[in-house]
């Protein structure tokens, strides 16, 4: 795995956002860099929820901000309603930015807290209108409301006065207050107990269905992406690895790493004999020096030489399902290739 390619891009007039051979890089001094995410590509249609997954580190949160321009990717291709977001000027990208909102991971240091959460969600107002405080405050008692905030009680208090998972609410008011297009989900849940999750994923389907919304749904959790997400996306150390349907991709996985990822699934049985076939030594390359060909090969069962003189493409397994690896576990479309 870890490969590159763009076989499983579609048309470009069927997809909101466009994401071709991105790269994001961090120069460290010395001559060293972090390669955080290297030519990775995806896509989004309208209205649709994609799924970026993967362990800590494999660059999907990197991906997301790159998005943004947040950082401004080292290359690549970031298309947006047929606009490429690369190379724009401030202002321009400052405008566009309004189509494009983040719900960041950590709900409660994601929101100022000097200011009253009436002021957070009404901030974006302050520079793109209404002008008005009255029109303002409507929007923002609106958007409150929608996302089980009462905004007569919220308007002045601040947000150390609030869970955390109503803080994510909030944030999600404060995203959806300029009516986006396309927000990106940073690990919205990851810091929420388990039944306050399963509300924050309820609330994001409820208001995709309301507001027509498109989503980047980031997480290291197959389980919570597979309930929101249409298709899913799985990176290992900031490379593509393998893009699918998502009930098609959790029934028949195509790459060995993300098998690994879902039979490293909790399982609710005190029982259950626990699998450590997974060597304890095995340790995560560094992305300052990834290894040749596929980045997944010091870590797999399946590598062999070709694993390490050449790094693998995406190649069809059937219908919405791709897969980057030189021996993945089902069999692939084209004529010739091996498979494991």
């Amino acid at each position: 795995m870890a490969g590159s390619g763009t076989a499983h891009l579609r048309p470009m007039d069927e997809t909101l956002l466009r994401v071709e051979d991105l790269v994001v890089e961090f120069p460290l001094g010395g001559g060293r860099v972090v390669h955080a995410v290297s030519g990775i590509s995806f896509d989004i249609a309208k209205g649709e929820t994609i799924g970026l997954v993967g362990e800590s580190g494999c660059g999907k949160s990197t991906t997301g901000r790159a998005i943004l321009q947040l950082p401004v990717p080292t290359s690549g291709a970031v298309v947006l309603n047929g606009q490429n977001l690369a190379g724009l000027d401030s202002e321009r990208m400052r405008t566009l930015r309004t189509d494009v909102q983040m719900i960041f991971q950590d709900p409660i240091s994601s929101l100022n807290p000097r200011r009253a959460v009436g002021e957070v969600v009404a901030e974006p107002l302050h520079v793109w209108g209404p002008a008005e405080k009255d029109a303002q405050w409507e929007k923002v008692a609106n958007m409150l409301d929608h996302v089980g905030i009462d905004p007569d009680v919220a308007r002045y208090k601040y947000p150390h006065e609030f869970s955390g998972g109503q803080c994510q609410r909030i944030s999600i008011a404060r995203a959806l207050v300029l009516e986006p297009e396309l927000i990106i989900c940073d690990e919205p849940v990851s810091a929420l107990d388990v039944s306050v999750q399963a509300q924050i994923l309820n609330l994001l389907e409820d208001l995709k269905a309301e507001y027509g919304l498109t989503l980047v749904f980031i997480a290291h959790d197959l389980a919570v992406v597979k309930n929101i997400s249409d298709r899913v996306a799985v990176m290992y150390l900031g490379k593509m690895c393998e893009m699918s349907e998502s009930d098609e991709l959790y029934e028949h996985p195509a790459h060995p790493y993300t098998a690994l990822l879902l039979d490293s699934l909790p399982v609710p049985d005190p029982e259950v004999e626990i699998d450590t076939a997974v060597s304890e030594d095995d340790e995560l390359p560094s992305p300052i020096n990834p290894p040749s060909g596929c980045r997944f090969r010091t870590r797999c069962p399946y590598a062999d030489q070709i694993c390490t003189d050449v790094e693998p493409t995406m190649r069809r397994v059937n219908d919405d399902h791709y897969v980057a690896c030189h021996h993945p576990l089902v069999p692939v479309e084209e004529v010739g290739v091996s498979v494991g």
